[in-house]
């Protein structure tokens, strides 16, 4: 008998894991830190993480360019961002 993982079905528009799997560690520990966590904004990051603000702002490109980061403008402060990861 065999145990399987389970498997998660990604479609052409959605990215998944395998698209941060290469990313620098920096970028890996952002998009864990927005999976547990929920959405936060960049000051907020670099508090949860203990990286520099331009780490977080390096990784935080970084995962919008492979698209697993998605980004709005705060209602309680439009100078700020809100980052929310959309891989489930």
């Amino acid at each position: 008998m065999s145990i399987t993982e389970p498997t998660q079905v990604e479609t052409a528009d959605e990215p998944g894991w395998d698209a941060v799997a290469d990313l620098p560690p920096s970028a890996k520990l952002v998009a864990k830190s927005l999976e547990y966590q929920g959405s936060q904004t960049q000051s907020q990051l670099a508090e949860e993480t203990l990286l520099p603000a331009r780490t977080v702002r390096y990784a935080l490109s970084r995962l919008e360019d492979v698209g697993v980061v998605d980004s709005r403008f705060s209602f309680a402060d439009a100078r700020k961002r809100v980052y929310t990861l959309v891989i489930e």
